[in-house]
Order: C-alpha cells, then structure tokens, then sequence
C-alpha cells in the first residue's frame, strides 16, 4: 500500500480526462489543493463536475491523465485513498430502518475503526452535526434536514483527511444552513474540504479558493473576492447628460461611448430624472476604462455627472464564466 506523502498537495488534477463513449465528460482539467484548504468546486449541470469527484474519490478511472490524494495516484491504489477520503454525495445513502448511532456504527466498522473509543467518537461527530436528540431515532422517521446531518456524520467517522462534499445544506431550513457552514468552517482548520453547491453565496460564506469548471474545461481558479473584482473592473455606469442645458440624444451618446478604447458594449441603464442618460458599458478585457471614458466625455459636448464600477455578485462572476466570455484564469 502506498505511503501518503507529507510534502504533497492534497488533492491534484493532472490533465484529467473522462469519457463516455463519444461524450468527453471531463476535457484535461488540472488543478492542485493544498492541506487545509475550503475550496467550492462549481459549474452548471452537465459541467463534469460531479465525474470529476467521482475520479478523486476512486469510483471512476480518468481516461487519461491523473487523480492524487496526498501523492498516491487513486487509480493505483485506490483503497489507500478511500481511506483517506470522506464523501457526502447529494443524496446520501442511508438504511432508513436503523437508528441514527446504530448505523453511524456499522459504518465505522466497515471503515475499520477500531473498536475501543469508537462509542465516544461517534458521539462526539453526532454533536458536532447536531443529532444528539437523534441517536436512537430510526433515519426513515427524519426530516431531509436530519438526514442530510446524518449523511455528514457518516463521512466523518474513519476521521478522513480530505472531505468532498457535495451540496451538504440540501433540504436544511435557514437556521440549520448556518449551524452546518460553521460546521465546515471548523473543519476547514483540520481537513481539506471541497465543497461543489449552487448556493453561491454558501460559498463566499466558507470556501478560501474557487474553481469554475465549464462544459468540462477549467474556467477559473481564484478567491471569491478577487474573481469578483476582476469581474467588477470590466462593468461601469455612467450617467450623462448634454453641456449647458442641451437636449441629449441618446444614440449620440452611445456613439461617444463605443468609441471609446476598450469599451465592448454600451447598454441603457435605469431611467434618470431631469433629462440625463445612463448607460451600462462593458470593457473588452480586465482592464478598468474609467480613465478613458472620463477623458472621452471631456472632449464632447457631453457632461458628466456619474461614473462609478457596478458591484459584481459571485453569481454574476458564474454566469459570465460558464456562458464562455471568460477564460480559463490561474
């Protein structure tokens, strides 16, 4: 069996391909994850991002390239990293007719956990998931809530170096979703965690580091707040209106602004009192156009009384990248 490798990143991606008979489900991803590290795996239905998980974990071989957990490769030696691993899947397989404590046992026992002090371990996960009310409660009589909890004390048992976790508040009410993400966070200063959910704002919440994949492809790899600033310095409003009083046309003024260097879309904006027009642009690449569009204005017979940057949600960042007007960003 293969010995982990202290000094090598958790998880890593070489060139990571999967196929389905014609279908390229997974198109030479790669990517690495340090010890330690709340990463939010992301990308639309159909993106590759649940193949790519199941590669990670060893439930499907790469086509080509490779999957690493702590320097083993999982196609390898795939029970060394199993071990490693604990996995919350979307719907988490649960046997509805045993207790909550019974069957978070018969888990530990098949993940080989040894017998003496397993009892006040497994009581300790189950506090740490709020199930305590729960032990001897049958999973067919718990809400989807409880059940979700039930799934996450589960992948948590053999005490795993690395958890994925795939849509882990499913099902929980508000007050339960902030009880779990600082659930994770907490893990987060022990475990790696990787973290795949729609809820964007969950991940601004908990995740360090994001990674988009797209139509199989890497798109981005970042920290929520610079993928959102860099998306921010390309949308600016500007509010205009004509010197001294003239009427103002608004196809002038967007012929003013398209002819501005970088700027690749001019879109009107909400309506303005007192005859002024706003405007939406757009800049052709990172950089910020501001300048530009200030200096433009000033020599036309244009006044300028607004320009600012538009905030930009994570959810707007998402959107961009994964309709392909972004790329691919290390």
């Amino acid at each position: 069996m293969s010995q982990p490798d202290a000094a090598a990143p958790m998880v890593e991606a070489r060139s990571l391909h999967r196929e389905f008979g014609t279908v390229r489900a997974v198109n030479g991803i790669s990517f690495r994850i340090a010890r330690g590290e709340i990463v939010g795996f992301l990308g639309p239905n159909g993106a590759g991002k649940t193949t790519t998980m199941r590669v990670i974990t060893g439930f499907l071989k790469p086509t080509k390239g490779a999957a690493f957990v702590g320097g083993t490769d999982v196609a390898q030696d795939s029970l060394a990293t199993r071990r490693r691993i604990g996995y919350l899947p979307e719907s988490a397989p649960l046997y509805g007719d045993m207790m909550v404590l019974d069957f978070l046992e018969y888990v530990a026992d098949l993940r080989g956990v040894p017998a003496a002090g397993r009892r006040d371990r497994l009581r300790e996960i189950c506090r740490r998931c709020g199930l305590m009310e729960k032990l001897g409660a049958d999973i067919s009589t718990l809400s989807k809530g409880y059940r979700q909890r039930v799934g996450l004390a589960q992948a948590m048992v053999h005490d795993p170096d690395l958890l994925i976790l795939d849509e882990p508040t499913s099902g929980l009410d508000p007050n339960q979703i902030v009880e779990i993400r600082e659930l994770i966070r907490q893990l987060g200063r022990e475990k790696t965690v990787i973290l795949s959910t729609h809820i964007l704002p969950e991940v601004q919440a908990v995740c360090s580091r994001v990674i988009i994949i797209s139509d199989g492809k890497l798109v981005a790899d970042d920290t929520p707040t610079a993928l959102m600033e860099r998306e921010s310095g390309s949308v600016v409003r500007v509010v205009v209106r004509g010197r001294g009083g003239a009427a103002c046309d608004a196809e002038h003024v967007r012929t003013v602004l398209r002819g501005v260097d970088g700027v690749r879309s001019v879109a009107p904006a909400e309506h303005e009192p007192d005859g002024a027009l706003a405007f939406r642009l757009s800049s052709a690449g990172k950089d910020d156009p501001r300048e530009a569009v200030f200096l433009a204005l000033a020599g036309s017979d244009l006044s300028l009384l607004e320009m600012h940057r538009e905030a930009v949600s994570l959810e707007d960042t998402f959107r961009r990248l994964t309709r392909g007007e972004g790329g691919a960003r290390a």
